[in-house]
């Protein structure tokens, strides 16, 4: 990406200052009023949570006094909880799609890199502490996740796909239908457009050459694509699996953006790890995934987000169609998930939405039947096992990441209490608090 090590490091001169030192030091102390150490078994009460070196040391019942040179953080009216995981994001898309399409020809890929740094830090300051980048430029989220990794920039943990792979003319092709548009990006640029079982295993290594940490393909068609194709099965079954099977020999995970049954049954089947929004469930499809711990990312708050923008005239007129289809079968496709035991790992399509509300999914994930308990398990011990990180993620206990937060009231209680975040530390530095 052209000037990518220069805007990246610009951007760190300012970006740096609010990751670094805040803590005080490499040992802290979190006087915390409760606990949720382990999401899914009941808090602990008065604890203090030792944090040493970036990582949980001990837990201890009390509020015990700091040893000398340690930091103290006062948390004794909160309620304290592992950092959050959303594993469905956009940061390099606004979650405005007027505002981005009027000044699409006034950016360059240099700007886009530095409005995905602020994303990424109004995410954290969220309160989520590590997301999975479901699309976007292979080398900008690439280059993002590793400034942040060095603590150049602040932000979340970043597990990042690259460019969805998707079938010519499928969701996911993003070249247009004018002689000017089509094929200005791709497949040149990402090569991540494909056509029969071995052009998609290329196209699924062209993503891993270019950094990707987990593979992600079109089954179906898309709400957001400006194809007037639906939302059925593109992909074909051979196809799916030869991107499936090319990123699990690369030790990568795969997820599949999916809404017909059809194509999400095709997943599963073909081994899929993932499959995210799985709009149009059927009993059949959802006794398949429990049968493969095949894991939903039921991304509710995209579906209603779309159909308000699409209503609104400032999506395509392709959109709306499949917007209101999608929205109409997805709190019954998510019920029925939820009934039958399909494993839940929380995710929203931030960047449909808007960056920093993304704790607005859990309401609606309580709405679909979930207890408190079990969208906040999926939004921290779920997600940290759906990512394959369930030893150092998702829990408060020691050896783990020290990716903490802490919200005012029982969330367990009111789900939305965990729409204000008011303390946020990641890997032992305090990033913000109240």
């Amino acid at each position: 990406m052209r000037g990518l090590k220069w805007i990246v490091a610009a951007a760190a001169a300012c970006g740096a200052v609010a990751a670094q030192g805040q803590a005080g030091g490499s040992v802290v102390y979190i006087q915390a009023g409760k606990v949720l150490d382990r999401p899914g078994q009941q808090p602990r009460g008065a604890s203090t949570i030792v944090v040493r070196d970036g990582k949980v040391a001990e837990l201890r019942d009390g509020f015990v006094a700091p040893e000398a040179g340690a930091t103290l953080v006062d948390l004794k009216d909160r309620f304290v909880l592992p950092g959050l995981i959303d594993m469905h994001v956009h940061l390099f898309s606004s979650g405005d799609p007027l505002t981005s399409r009027l000044e699409a020809m006034n950016r360059d890929r240099e700007d886009e890199v530095l409005q995905a740094s602020a994303r990424a830090r109004t995410t954290l300051l969220a309160g989520f502490t590590t997301v999975r980048d479901l699309g976007g430029p292979p080398r900008g989220i690439r280059a993002l996740r590793d400034a942040i990794a060095r603590g150049e920039l602040t932000g979340p943990t970043v597990v990042n796909a690259g460019e969805m792979i998707s079938i010519s003319g499928g969701h996911g092709d993003m070249g247009g239908l004018s002689e000017e548009a089509y094929d200005a990006f791709h497949p040149r640029d990402y090569n991540n457009v494909c056509n029969g079982p071995d052009d998609c295993r290329r196209a699924a290594r062209e993503q891993v050459r270019l950094g990707a940490d987990v593979i992600k393909f079109a089954a179906t068609g898309g709400v957001l694509s400006n194809v007037a194709g639906g939302l059925g099965q593109q992909m074909t079954d051979a196809e799916m699996k030869a991107v499936i099977d090319t990123a699990h020999g690369f030790g990568r995970k795969a997820a599949a953006h999916s809404h017909a049954k059809e194509g999400t049954l095709a997943a599963v089947n073909a081994g899929v790890d993932t499959i995210d929004h799985g709009t149009f469930l059927d009993e059949a499809t959802a006794k398949a995934m429990v049968a493969r711990g095949t894991w939903l990312v039921p991304t509710m708050l995209a579906s209603a987000t779309a159909v308000e923008n699409a209503r609104k005239g400032v999506l395509p007129a392709a959109v709306l169609p499949k917007a209101e289809e999608a929205a109409a079968a997805a709190r019954a496709s998510h019920v029925l998930a939820v009934r039958m035991g399909v494993r839940i790992a929380f995710g929203t399509d931030t960047g449909v939405s808007k960056h920093g509300d993304n704790a607005k999914e859990f309401a609606l994930m309580v709405d679909r039947g979930m207890t408190p308990m079990a969208a906040i398990a999926a939004a921290t011990t779920g997600a940290a096992e759906a990512l394959g990180q369930k030893d150092r993620l998702g829990r408060i206990a020691p050896g783990m990441a020290a990716d903490i937060i802490a919200v005012a009231g029982d969330p367990l209680a009111d789900v939305r209490r965990l729409e204000t975040v008011g303390f946020v530390m990641k890997q032992g530095k305090v990033i913000k608090q109240d």
